[in-house]
């Protein structure tokens, strides 16, 4: 019965961090509330493109008594906006408003903002907080699958090592084991992986960059060879849950948050870094 609680409670807090990063992360679509003819109506508006789709920004409105208009410009240029009108499309998955924006270069990032007119008037969205659109490259399935079930799995085994350590359960060091071995194969070999098919690079962490992707990723590594070797010969369960914790953390934080971007004045692919949060 112990041993069913404690994976229980494994799955359910895996579970929600993943869900949590999904949601915060800055792949995740922007929902916004937009007033239009009284009506209200929750928008998605894009924030990742691949470069093999459409380059464009879709408003689920269904109301032939609007026009809209999208104001774009390269992320944290000095340019002016451009505007390009919505036109309305009877798409045969999402009817809707669609705007055409030029095609960036991987890691390149366009911001945007939107403007509604109705019959009360124009009225413009998040202009003081645009959306900001990353292009990446086209990640295969056959990679990204199993990139995200090991990690998913590690995540799995380092919650449930963490919980079984925090009261001594014996299995703790077999699972901790197990963590190790997914987070490795998911993290430090297929992690690279997609990223390479994504920005064109392995690695941009330490000591190549900041990207905060790669270098949590390293951190959380060094904690579970830390928790595994610690308790090789010995019980040292507090190692085991201050790995878990860490892994957790790093779950937590959004994915690709700080990530590859395309600098457009040098033309060089940089990574944020963690101090520019603060």
């Amino acid at each position: 019965m112990k041993k069913f609680i404690l994976w229980f409670l494994a799955f359910l807090i895996t579970f929600s961090a993943a869900i949590y990063q999904r949601m915060t992360g800055p792949t995740y679509p922007k929902r916004i509330k937009v007033s239009v003819n009284n009506t209200v109506h929750e928008l998605k508006l894009l924030r990742s493109l691949s470069l093999s789709e459409k380059a464009e920004v879709r408003l689920d409105l269904n109301d032939s008594n609007i026009r809209a208009r999208l104001f774009f410009k390269q992320y944290k240029s000095a340019n002016e906006y451009q505007v390009e009108e919505f036109s309305y499309r009877a798409d045969p998955k999402h009817a809707g408003f669609f705007a055409d924006i030029p095609q960036q270069p991987v890691a390149g990032k366009l911001q945007y903002y939107i403007e509604i007119t109705d019959l009360n008037g124009s009225h413009p969205y998040l202009k003081e907080s645009p959306v900001v659109i990353r292009f990446k490259g086209d990640v295969p399935a056959f990679v990204l699958i199993p990139h995200i079930l090991l990690m998913f799995i590690a995540m799995l085994f380092s919650t449930l090592a963490g919980l079984m350590a925090l009261i001594k359960y014996p299995l703790y060091k077999k699972y901790a084991l197990w963590t190790l071995i997914f987070f490795i194969a998911g993290g430090m070999v297929l992690g690279p992986i997609v990223q390479y098919y994504a920005f064109s690079d392995f690695w941009s962490g330490i000591p190549f960059g900041w990207d905060l992707t790669d270098n949590k990723t390293l951190i959380a590594l060094i904690f579970w060879i830390l928790a595994v070797v610690m308790n090789r010969k010995s019980e040292r369960p507090l190692y085991t849950v201050l790995a878990a914790l860490v892994l957790l953390l790093v779950f937590s934080i959004p994915h690709s948050l700080f990530g590859s971007e395309l600098n457009y004045s040098s033309g060089t692919v940089t990574q944020g870094i963690i101090l520019n949060f603060f």
